[in-house]
C-alpha cells in the first residue's frame, strides 16, 4: 500500500539512532502506525520534540507517513527493516534490551491502541438498533446477493464484524451454522434479540475482535467480511485470522468499499480505512496464503459520493 523507499544510508542510520528517544520511537513504529498525538501520549514528550525526531527519521529514510483524516500515521519504511536495513534491525534488538523505557513504552502503546479501538466500538454502541434505518455507505443488498450466488451448499460460516446481525440471519437460511462476531456488546445484544424474534436458532453470537477472532482453528468452511474490514486497525491481521479459522478447502468472501476520498466517513461511520483497491485486497489475500483470488466491483451508488462495493473471493487450499 505504500511507496517503496530507496535504501537508507548507513551513515544517516548511525547518526539518527545515536539518540535514545529516536530509538524509542523506532521501536514503537516497528510494529504499529502511530500519530504524533499518540506518540506524545506514549512517550510523554512535547509535540515539537516528537515532530523534530520524526522529521530526522524521515530524512534518514527510516520512517514515512500516510494521511488519515486530520492527522498523519507514521510507520517504518519497508527497506528500513530489510536488505540494507538489517543493520537497523540489530540496533533495535539491542535497544529493546538496553533502554529501560522500552518495556513501559510498549505497555503505553497498547493502551493508546485500545483507546483507538474504543472510539470505533463507542460509535457502534451508539447506533446499535438504528443501522437498519440509517444510511450506511456500501451496504448494498445487490452486492450481498452477488456474493450469495457464489456460496457453496450448507456449511459452517463465520460472519466477522457482524454488526446487528442482519447478514448473519440471511446466511442462516442456508447455513448449517453461523458464528457472528462483533466487537460491540450492544450490537451483539441487538443481533441476539433479532434472531430470537425471527426464531433463528442456528446463529451463535460471540463478542470479540476480528483481529483476534474467538473461533477455534479450522472450525469454519466460509468466512465473510461484509462492510467490516475497513473498520479493522490492521486489515492484514483480520485476513490472517480468517485463514486460521478456515478449514482446508474453505473460502473467504469480502464485501467492502472501493477506495474513495470521502474523508468524512472517518468521523461519520468510524471508518479506519477509506476503502481498498482491488489490487490491495488481492495482494493482502495472497500474502496470507489464499489462492484463486477473484475481485470485482459489484455495485456503484448513484448519489454522491457514489460509493462502490468491491467483492473479493479467495480459497484456502485443501
Amino acid at each position: 500500500m505504500y511507496q517503496k523507499d530507496s535504501m537508507p544510508s548507513i551513515v544517516k542510520i548511525l547518526r539518527v539512532v545515536a539518540d535514545p528517544n529516536r530509538l524509542r520511537i523506532l521501536l514503537l513504529l516497528r510494529g504499529e502506525e502511530l500519530s504524533v498525538a499518540e506518540l506524545q501520549e506514549i512517550l510523554a514528550m512535547g509535540q515539537s520534540t516528537i515532530s523534530t525526531h520524526l522529521s530526522q527519521l524521515k530524512q534518514a529514510g527510516l520512517v514515512e507517513d500516510r494521511r488519515t483524516g486530520k492527522s498523519n500515521l507514521y510507520h517504518l519504511t519497508t527497506t528500513a527493516t530489510s536488505g540494507g536495513g538489517s543493520v537497523l534491525v540489530g540496533f533495535l534488538a539491542q535497544a529493546k534490551e538496553e533502554i529501560p523505557e522500552a518495556g513501559p513504552d510498549q505497555i503505553a502503546m497498547r493502551s493508546v491502541l485500545r483507546k483507538r479501538q474504543d472510539k470505533t466500538r463507542s460509535f457502534f454502541d451508539s447506533v446499535a438498533g438504528r443501522l437498519g434505518r440509517d444510511y450506511v455507505p456500501g451496504k448494498s443488498w445487490k452486492g450481498m446477493a452477488e456474493a450469495l450466488l457464489r456460496l457453496m451448499p450448507p456449511m459452517t460460516i463465520a460472519d466477522l464484524g457482524a454488526g446487528e446481525g442482519a447478514f448473519a440471519l440471511l446466511l442462516a437460511q442456508r447455513a448449517k451454522k453461523v458464528i457472528a462476531v462483533d466487537t460491540s456488546a450492544k450490537m451483539i445484544e441487538v443481533a441476539r434479540d433479532q434472531a430470537l424474534r425471527h426464531g433463528v436458532e442456528n446463529v451463535e453470537y460471540r463478542l470479540g475482535d476480528m483481529e483476534e477472532v474467538p473461533i477455534e482453528d479450522a472450525a469454519v468452511e466460509l468466512v465473510f467480511f461484509s462492510q467490516s474490514l475497513h473498520h479493522a486497525l490492521h486489515p492484514e491481521r483480520a485476513v490472517q485470522e480468517a485463514w486460521r479459522i478456515l478449514q482446508p478447502g474453505g473460502r473467504i468472501v469480502i464485501l467492502d468499499l472501493v477506495k474513495h476520498r470521502f474523508e468524512e466517513a472517518r468521523e461519520m461511520y468510524a471508518d479506519e480505512w477509506l476503502g481498498f483497491s482491488e489490487t490491495e485486497l488481492e495482494a493482502l489475500l495472497q500474502k496470507s496464503g489464499f489462492t484463486n483470488v477473484q475481485t470485482s466491483v459489484v455495485h456503484k451508488e448513484a448519489e454522491t459520493p457514489q460509493f462502490q462495493t468491491l467483492l473479493v473471493v479467495g480459497d484456502k487450499a485443501s
